[in-house]
């Protein structure tokens, strides 16, 4: 490699060194340590400009503007968040899918439901929640591999993520879609270096003409951690208000209790889902009393 700066993307983040693809190659580098200075953390996704230095390691000079990011796991520049979701064991928790479709769409990423394990329980009732809120959502199952398709059209040309509970189904999904990974499923895969007690790492998989990132599953608990939205910014995080925005009676109305509110109206007359309308007062109420301050610095 010249001394020439090379246009790349990260694609794994392990122990200090970024591995970085650039001109059809993997290059094992450094962050400068002016990033630390700057308050700057390189992350798997970044686009980077990178160098080889005298002492024969490369650097990565600069991280290019993001498209957008989360924050756990650590990810950028994301098209798609595949969102999932078992019907059953575990039983599908719907403030915990709305917290992550929320934060991805205040982030301009798509979000996807995958409804797995849907020979042993029907998705119907989800199916139609997810769909009426403007949400794409698939059936899949592994066993007969209902939605592999339609799933595996989301990848060409695009960085995915998928993620969900410990347990939903997204090795097994994976399984389908690329066999040749064979992934234990239960555990996580050992071909993709990461077993089940090691670091909480992301790495893009060229997949399918694409970039796939399988991120580690979370617990119940974890969610609690998942980035917040500003109370002002929570509406537009929830498709289905787009239309009865500026509707309501009062122009302060956080469409949660007040008389006149085109929201609630619409929940009473069925085009907005209960559950969601539940999700949104749940997350209206964690950020309603936050100050610009008290917020954690990955609020969004």
């Amino acid at each position: 490699m010249s001394s020439t700066q090379l246009n790349g993307m990260i694609i794994k983040s392990i122990g200090g060194f970024y591995y970085v693809e650039a001109a059809d190659a993997v290059y094992e580098c450094k962050a400068r340590g002016s990033f630390r200075k700057k308050g700057i953390k390189p992350v798997v996704g970044d686009k980077v400009l990178i160098s080889e230095q005298q002492s024969g390691y490369c650097a990565i000079d600069e991280v290019l503007e993001r498209r957008n990011s989360i924050v756990r796991p650590p990810l950028a520049n994301i098209d798609t968040l595949v969102v999932v979701v078992s019907t059953c064991s575990p039983q599908p928790n719907t403030l915990i899918i709305d917290k992550m479709t929320a934060a991805a769409v205040i982030k301009g990423i798509e979000p996807v439901i995958v409804l797995s394990k849907s020979d042993l329980s029907s998705p119907d009732e989800l199916l139609e929640v997810y769909r009426k809120a403007g949400i794409r959502a698939i059936e899949f199952s592994s066993v007969d591999g209902r939605g592999s398709s339609e799933i595996l059209s989301l990848l060409p040309g695009k960085i995915t993520a998928l993620t969900g509970n410990s347990g939903v189904g997204k090795s097994s999904l994976l399984n389908t879609l690329f066999p040749e990974l064979s992934l234990d499923t239960g555990d996580i895969s050992k071909k993709l270096g990461r077993g089940r007690h090691t670091t909480r790492s992301v790495e893009l998989y060229k997949l399918h003409g694409g970039y796939v990132a399988d991120t580690p599953g979370f617990s119940t608990l974890d969610i609690e951690r998942y980035e917040l939205i500003e109370k002002e910014k929570l509406p537009e995080a929830f498709p289905e208000f787009e239309e009865f925005l500026g509707l309501c009676r009062f122009t302060s109305c956080s469409h949660t209790c007040e008389k006149g509110c085109a929201v609630i109206e619409a929940v009473e007359q069925g085009k907005i889902a209960p559950s969601r309308f539940e999700s949104y007062k749940a997350m209206y109420d964690e950020v309603k009393d936050l100050k610009k301050w008290q917020q954690p610095k990955d609020a969004v």
